[in-house]
């Protein structure tokens, strides 16, 4: 057998509870809070819930014990890993792409996603400023568009969200990512809490939005509907993109892979429910369409919280949730850029944090200006942003599972995965492996045929 790392250079998470709390922070973010409650209400609701809970069962929990492994027996990053479990297993290294791609694909995701999160940090000053106060329909939408019609503030944003992420990921592995989700996660969990709370307190239409969320009316439903939420249930897990095989590569030995992957899962579920239990209420209590698009965050809800007893607090809270969850995802999505840099260009962490920050940040103003003076710049009908979004969340992330589940599935040797599982029930690896194997790649081809037209 070829010889290999022990340990992570980078250091490993000091308790269970430490990985699990950062690979749930790289999985909740923007996708659970600002991401599933527009795209739920895009596609009817009940339906596509549905389609995304099998979706995370089926496919997202496999791909995740799937990543965790490779990225724990490989202890490097995503390319490395898997260039030498390659060599290991005796199949070609041109598997090493693979992680490539996840890599490229979460660099690109953080270039646009922070954008995003610069725009819901702006947020956080306005509400709790009172900006929303009695606002109009319109006068949301103008404060809205006054913002990311502005390239210079856009940018400004942007650019802090960035510099912030790059502070906390130049620390390390215990100093930095772990120290900031144990403060994160639980006070994003608390705000959540507080505003489903708050959200139950109007009265009928909270039934209203748990109807609109867990009574499925397939009507709704689309081709792209399904694409989307297999796309989002990649999105919201982080799977594809290098983030959780590189976090599974400071995993201790002695860990359950099985157990947390599945509580990660539950976990970024349960928020993602949560956050549209919260939100619904809210946009019916008001009169408002469900399926208001991207803008359903910043336009829509400022309305709501504006004409509500304690709406200025409860509304500065929820964008200060929406920060928390971007900044436990930004950290994980830059993290595997950064590795790939320290291991095998020799550069030092902070020199490659920073390398990383600047080639980020500068492609995201390809996003930054497609809101504004490039928003007539557009390929296949899509603005820059757009085309990130599509391309990563619908095309990349779940190429990527698929290809990671075919490696895990068949060619690495059995003997190993199961060494590295440690899965004492022989069933329960068999049924993981059949999973791995046939179940999660034939429902990423059949979901793919369908947006095709290929089938049915």
């Amino acid at each position: 057998m070829m010889s290999r790392p022990a340990k992570s250079i980078h250091g490993e998470w000091t308790t269970r509870w430490a990985f699990i709390l950062a690979a749930t922070g790289a999985a909740v973010g923007l996708g659970n809070i600002w991401k599933f409650p527009y795209i739920t209400g895009e596609y009817g609701g009940g339906a596509f819930v549905l389609v995304y809970l099998a979706c995370i069962v089926v496919i997202g929990v496999p791909v995740m014990m799937a990543e965790v492994l490779i990225g724990r027996r490989g202890r490097q990053n995503p390319m490395n890993s898997l260039e030498d479990l390659s060599t290991e297993a005796g199949v070609n290294p041109v598997w090493r792409y693979l992680g490539a791609m996840g890599v490229l694909a979460g660099f690109l995701i953080l270039s646009y996603y922070s954008v995003v999160a610069g725009q819901a940090m702006a947020y956080v000053f306005r509400t709790f400023g009172g900006t929303f106060e009695g606002v109009t329909a319109d006068g949301a939408a103008n404060i809205y568009r006054s913002l990311i019609h502005d390239p210079e503030k856009l940018l400004a944003w942007h650019t802090l969200f960035m510099v912030i992420t790059m502070i906390i990921v130049s620390r390390g592995v215990q100093r930095g990512l772990e120290k900031s989700v144990r403060f994160m996660m639980p006070a994003l969990f608390v705000i959540l809490v507080m505003l489903v709370g708050y959200a139950s307190n109007t009265g009928t239409h909270f039934t209203d939005g748990l109807k609109f969320l867990f009574r499925p009316d397939f009507s709704e439903m689309t081709r792209l509907g399904f694409l989307t939420a297999m796309g989002h249930a990649f999105f919201t897990l982080s799977l594809g993109m290098g983030a959780i095989m590189v976090y599974g590569s400071y995993l201790p030995k002695k860990t359950s892979i099985i157990k947390v992957s599945l509580t990660i899962s539950a976990l970024d579920t349960s928020v993602a429910l949560l956050a549209a239990i919260a939100i619904f209420p809210i946009v019916f209590a008001n009169g408002m369409s469900p399926g208001a698009g991207p803008g359903l965050i910043f336009e829509t809800l400022p309305i709501a919280f504006g004409h509500m007893a304690g709406g200025t607090f409860f509304g500065g809270m929820f964008f200060l949730l929406l920060v928390f969850a971007a900044w436990s995802s930004a950290i994980a999505l830059i993290e595997p850029t950064v590795t790939w840099m320290v291991e095998n260009h020799g550069l030092s962490r902070l020199t490659a944090c920073l390398y990383a920050g600047i080639i980020t940040w500068a492609l995201g103003l390809l996003t930054v200006f497609s809101f504004n003076i490039g928003s007539g710049w557009t390929l296949w009908d899509k603005t820059a942003f757009q085309l990130l979004d599509y391309l990563t969340a619908n095309i990349m992330l779940p190429l990527g599972g698929l290809l990671i589940a075919i490696f895990a599935g068949w060619m690495m040797r059995e003997t190993h995965t199961q060494e590295e599982l440690a899965i004492e029930s022989p069933l329960l690896f068999k049924l993981w492996r059949f999973l791995v194997r046939y179940v999660t790649p034939a429902a990423i081809v059949i979901i793919f045929a369908n947006l095709l037209g290929l089938i049915g």
